[in-house]
């Protein structure tokens, strides 16, 4: 009876411990997710500027990016458990900032502190689940986290339309600390605290903090180009900065004995190819849907809602094909689903460059989760292939943080390109249309963002309608010219692949 009652209790244990881990998850994952549909609104709301609307995004990514890693050692160390529940209020207190901000510059402090909550949060998620579950029964429960927070992330971005729409964009933060409360209720009372023994003692600060900085004054630098020269001293100081401190990010990798990032990893050729390969999709993925958003509220006059629901397709496709999408890599190797994913992947982003009926959009997000679906887990499959068993956790690690940085660096070396490219085309569609001179002031008023900005009440109805046309469609063309550049990205990708991916590898990275 006692030993009964001992495994119901540990089988009851264990899904309190999955209930944590999707909870958590979700946390972060929706949130990434849903803001960039609500950037639009937000931009208009609090007067700010495209620039802003990136480091919006991008402090976010900044903080995840470089402190994920960090993240994963810190819970080894300390207790999973515990830096899961630090991570998580660290996460819900910087929400509440977030959705209560009434200036730019509070909202992007409280978005880099959500990003550090972030890196604590996610990899604590499947370490406790891989501490709670034995090998044999890892896999189903790595299967349903991986399921109910792709379902969560695929329906954000549609509910989160719909709160901006109905109510406030500032819903979409305050609803975090809702899902935090029963997340950490849980943690508190019902998760087991676990560590590993035999993890490397130390934390790698000093890596983190150069990477931080490094990546910090490269993304500062990108964006500021965008208003400034490149040979000016504000965009030209930064980039040099971040030369400087990512060279010693690298020297300090070589001389730490726990490096976050191992640098010798990067020696295999296969690593180093589909690291490169994860930089470039999910570089050209992510800046696809921070501009995504612009095009389709904008410039085609979508409501946020709409604009929302076009993410589902993609999502649902994504989860429900990525098993299927695993046998892959059993009967190919992970050459050719890497070589074909990424291309699909550039045909459908240029499909959604092209399409002009909210239809033709929904079947080229359809076809972009496909492109994707294949491409996920193999890339996941080959990354592990490619080091040394003992090696496969700072790898997925490793590559993770790759693609966050690719996110990152994307939108911000995108957003200054197509501001220029966005001052052009508004140029060229004010001589074509011969506007009047009321017309043409009015429509500068858009060169500093992506929106529709507020136009003079002296405006008549035509001239009004006149200038809303020109500002929609100059800032169409300059937004399909992006979704094209990150299709050149993701065929890139693929390229990638077929250079440096062999058919078959083994563990040692050779094929």
């Amino acid at each position: 009876m006692r030993a009964g009652t001992s495994m119901t209790a540990c089988v009851r244990r264990k899904k309190w411990v999955l209930a944590t881990a999707v909870l958590g998850s979700t946390l972060a994952f929706v949130d990434e997710s849903v803001v960039n549909v609500a950037v639009p609104t937000i931009e208009s709301d609090l007067h700010a500027t495209l620039a802003a609307m990136q480091w919006v995004i991008n402090a976010y990514t900044l903080c995840l990016s470089a402190l994920l890693l960090i993240g994963g050692a810190a819970a080894d160390q300390f207790g999973r458990r515990r830096v899961f529940i630090i991570g998580v209020s660290i996460f819900a207190l910087a929400s509440i900032v977030c959705g209560l901000a009434s200036n730019v510059p509070t909202l992007l402090l409280a978005r880099a502190v959500e990003g550090a909550g972030a890196a604590l949060l996610i990899p604590c998620s499947l370490a406790l689940i891989g501490a709670a579950y034995e090998q044999n029964e890892r896999g189903a429960a790595i299967g349903i986290w991986s399921g109910a927070t792709a379902i969560a992330a695929g329906a954000a971005p549609l509910m989160g339309g719909w709160l901006v729409d109905h109510w406030t964009w500032r819903a979409i933060f305050l609803i975090n600390p809702l899902l935090a409360v029963p997340t950490l209720w849980i943690a508190v009372t019902r998760v087991p605290e676990s560590r590993d023994p035999a993890a490397p003692r130390g934390i790698d600060w000093r890596g983190a903090l150069l990477a931080f900085a490094g990546l910090g004054c490269l993304v500062y630098g990108l964006i500021a180009s965008s208003s400034h020269s490149w040979r000016s001293a504000g965009v030209l100081a930064p980039l040099l900065a971040s030369v400087g401190l990512l060279i010693g990010f690298v020297r300090a990798e070589q001389v730490n004995p726990t490096p976050m990032v191992p640098l010798g990893l990067f020696r295999s050729r296969q690593f180093s190819g589909i690291n490169l390969l994860t930089f470039l999709l999910y570089g050209g993925l992510g800046a696809a849907f921070f501009f995504l958003p612009f095009l389709l509220i904008q410039a085609r006059g979508y409501s946020t809602t709409a604009a929302g629901a076009v993410y589902l397709p993609f999502t649902l496709i994504l989860g429900v094909l990525s098993r299927w999408s695993g046998g892959l890599t059993d009967r190919f190797g992970a050459r050719w689903p890497l070589i074909a994913g990424p291309v699909i992947t550039a045909v459908a982003l240029v499909l959604l460059a092209l399409s002009q009926s909210y239809l033709a959009t929904l079947a080229s997000m359809t076809f972009l989760g496909f492109g994707m679906a294949i491409t996920v887990a193999p890339l996941t499959a080959a990354v592990v292939n490619a080091v040394p068993p003992a090696r496969t956790g700072v790898a997925s690690g490793i590559n993770n943080a790759v693609a966050s940085t690719g996110s990152l660096l994307m939108i911000a070396l995108l957003g200054g390109v197509c501001l220029s490219l966005f001052d052009r085309s508004l140029d060229q569609h004010l001589r074509a249309a011969r506007a009047p001179t009321a017309v043409t002031d009015a429509v500068r008023l858009a060169r500093d963002g992506f929106v529709v900005p507020a136009l003079p009440a002296e405006l008549s109805n035509e001239q009004g309608r006149l200038a809303r046309s020109l500002i929609a469609d100059s800032l169409a063309s300059t937004l399909r010219t992006a979704l094209w550049i990150a299709a050149l990205l993701a065929l890139a990708g693929g390229l990638t692949t077929a250079l440096t991916v062999p058919a078959r590898m083994d563990q040692s990275g050779k094929g």
